[in-house]
């Protein structure tokens, strides 16, 4: 079932933390924390309350905060929106409800109807979302009075909505593979892959300070021969070593940096990136060869080349169907934004609530 019909259901989530109607909320109850459903005082008269008027038409707390739900569904696992989220989240969720009420507005203008056996199935969808008669029955109390005529015109609003977005939105966005295609053609930047080198190192560093804190200071003659000595034993040990796991095991134990803990793996890097030093002798490698000793930053490194990718074009076949589904999301913002303007553009919009 579509996000229309499904997000009234979201007020289970809210329903389930408020007493039926008529009977009091305990605020103080271990099941019924204020922020988890939103409010700061009694919930029933405040879900009521109008947050904003929409052609004439009231848009309460309730339908705001069931919005709020669907766009941070882990509300009730957090006890609560968190604070530095709760008011963007509330600015989004009324967007939301305005523009949903808007284009009803607009499916009634245009007498678009719904069929009675589409309504009846999407009625039977609807019940079957609820685990008992218990809690059916318990939302229908909160939500409409126990009105399941009410319900029912809440599920209509909720097609219709669905229908006319289709209509302007989903059927106009659709992106056939001759515009794929011509988009590709367009834009070849776009699909160029730079070259890229995986490699895994081992690092012989200089001596560090013993206090992180201090600034470092510069080795001694004696020290960078020790430096250049333990490296020279590590390029020997490097240069036995015929697999990738073979030299991954050995950088774990010898190297001296933090790619240690990785096997010395370093995820492929574009060639611009790399340090020329590395960049000269990676591109002097096949595959599974060794370098000498590199100098880079006072540092000796070991170089193993794993893979060598060359710039090259990615292929249509390779991009089409992820760029399909990019352009059409493009499309489809674009059709909704144009026509939530289309519809605010004579509308009267009164917001009656800034805050609570």
């Amino acid at each position: 079932m579509k996000r229309n019909i499904m997000i009234i259901a979201i007020a289970v989530a809210v329903a389930a933390t408020l007493p039926a109607q008529g009977q009091k909320q305990d605020t103080h109850s271990s099941n019924v924390a204020p922020m988890e459903i939103g409010l700061n005082v009694d919930g029933l008269s405040l879900l009521g309350k109008p947050v904003e008027r929409v052609n004439g038409t009231i848009l309460t707390e309730r339908d705001l905060l069931r919005e709020m739900y669907a766009i941070f569904p882990y509300a009730k696992q957090h006890n609560g929106f968190p604070k530095a989220m709760e008011a963007e989240i509330r600015r989004g969720a009324l967007l939301m409800i305005t523009f949903e009420e808007l284009v009803y507005q607009e499916a009634l203008r245009r007498k678009m109807t719904i069929a009675p056996e589409r309504l009846a199935k999407a009625q039977t969808e609807f019940r079957k979302q609820f685990a008992s008669q218990l809690q059916y029955q318990h939302f229908l109390e909160t939500e409409v009075n126990g009105s399941w005529q009410v319900m029912r015109t809440k599920i209509k609003r909720s097609l219709l909505i669905e229908d006319l977005l289709k209509a302007e939105v989903t059927d106009k966005s659709t992106v056939t593979l001759a515009e794929v295609r011509a988009f590709y053609l367009s834009n070849p930047e776009r699909f160029q892959v730079p070259e890229s080198y995986a490699v895994q190192t081992i690092t012989i560093m200089p001596p560090r300070p013993a206090n992180p804190k201090q600034a470092p200071v510069p080795p001694t003659p004696e020290q960078l021969k020790q430096m250049k000595a333990r490296a020279e034993a590590a390029l020997r040990q490097a240069r036995e070593a015929k697999t990738y796991e073979e030299f991954g095991v050995l950088a774990e134990k010898i190297s001296e940096d933090d790619y240690r803990v990785m096997m010395g793996n370093h995820h492929p890097l574009p060639a611009a990136q790399l340090p020329p030093e590395v960049l000269q002798a990676a591109s002097k490698l096949q595959p599974g060869q060794i370098s000498g000793l590199i100098q880079v930053d006072g540092a000796y490194t070991i170089l193993r080349l794993n893979a060598h990718t060359p710039t090259r074009k990615q292929k249509l076949q390779e991009v089409s169907t992820a760029l399909r589904v990019q352009m059409q999301r493009q499309k489809s913002d674009k059709l909704r934004h144009e026509l939530d303007t289309r519809l605010r553009k004579n509308a009267k919009i009164e917001q009656l609530i800034v805050s609570h």
